[in-house]
């Protein structure tokens, strides 16, 4: 019910400033975040200001991480709408940030979705590295891969990668896998870690009891 209604406000935002037709991203992402991200693409696309936007974005989310009263602010629920779009719209002016940023927090902040906003950083990312030819990769080891071992994982995900694109691999290390790996590729998840083969163990000898 709520992705229903909040669809005309994206929708409105993408095509309110520059034509009608939406300027699809080069992959599609899902969720709220996805949602509200596309629509961000498609309106910088169209004010040709989508480099500027993306340096837009980091340095909020930048500013989010550095400062705890600007992130309680932008995700305060008791805070009024009308407080949030004038407060958000003078910081991000302040900054010198483009129109097509200041509008998009300010359609956030009228439509009471600011505290959704880490959802929409992820899908922002996701969608700009497929624009830049970027295969994300998240691999997460119980340890620390050392350079050997960096390499002989890129060499296998290069299978993942096409003429003209380029892998981005982000490395991770979660002790509680016990050994072995998750990767994720894009919409692809492969678990092979050791804490994942126990739990499948696990749960064979509960069926068989």
């Amino acid at each position: 019910m709520a992705a229903r209604r909040c669809l005309p406000l994206v929708r409105h935002f993408s095509t309110s400033s520059v034509g009608a037709q939406m300027v699809k991203p080069p992959i599609q992402v899902y969720g709220f975040g996805g949602r509200y991200a596309t629509a961000l693409y498609s309106a910088a696309s169209k004010q040709k200001a989508l480099d500027q936007v993306d340096k837009d974005l980091g340095s909020v989310e930048s500013l989010m991480k550095k400062s705890a009263a600007m992130a309680d602010f932008m995700t305060n629920p008791t805070i009024s709408k009308k407080a949030k779009i004038s407060v958000i719209s003078d910081v991000l002016k302040g900054e010198k940030m483009s129109d097509s940023t200041v509008n998009f927090f300010s359609m956030l902040a009228e439509n009471g979705r600011l505290n959704k906003v880490k959802d929409i950083f992820v899908a922002w990312r996701k969608i700009m590295a497929a624009h830049r030819g970027e295969i994300v990769c998240n691999v997460t080891t119980a340890k620390a891969l050392d350079s050997s071992q960096q390499k002989q994982v890129q060499e296998a995900l290069k299978a993942f990668v096409k003429k003209g694109e380029s892998l981005q691999l982000n490395l991770n290390v979660d002790p509680a896998l016990i050994g072995g790996m998750i990767v994720e590729v894009g919409d692809k998840y492969v678990d092979m870690s050791t804490a994942s083969k126990v739990r499948n163990l696990t749960n064979l000898i509960k069926e068989a009891a």
